[in-house]
């Protein structure tokens, strides 16, 4: 896992909420780690009890995972609308992805631009 513990910028210079974000997303990385070392324990385990129980933990941090995401989804409407463009669907999740450009190009080609520009340097003006 990525070492995002840290702050990458002064946190004086940082928003209260940029921090609480910071920590959310933290915490889903340590959560997902964690429910990638209690996928493996059960898998290597060869006590049925053991695996159970490690099962049993590793589902608790899929829990807590998830209660982050619904936090951050509450709090950031890209994240909110992302999910729900590509959560409980069904069909391909690549041709989704593609046919959701080619819709977003057509927009752009029908005067849905606002004439800024990219984003990623360069300039409309």
């Amino acid at each position: 896992m990525a070492n995002s513990a840290g702050f990458h910028e002064a946190e004086d210079a940082l928003r209260p909420e940029t921090k609480d974000e910071h920590r959310a997303l933290t915490s889903m990385q340590e959560e997902l780690e964690a429910v990638d070392w209690y996928g493996q324990r059960v898998d290597a385990a060869s006590d049925a009890e053991l695996r159970a129980i490690l099962a049993h933990n590793r589902d608790e941090e899929i829990e807590h995972f998830a209660m982050l995401l619904e936090w951050l989804r509450r709090r950031s409407p890209k994240v909110a609308l992302e999910m729900a463009q590509r959560l409980d669907t069904t069909g391909s999740i690549v041709a989704a992805e593609q046919a959701g450009k080619a819709a977003a190009a057509d927009a752009g080609a029908d005067g849905g631009s606002l004439g800024i520009g990219s984003l990623k340097g360069g300039s409309s003006l």
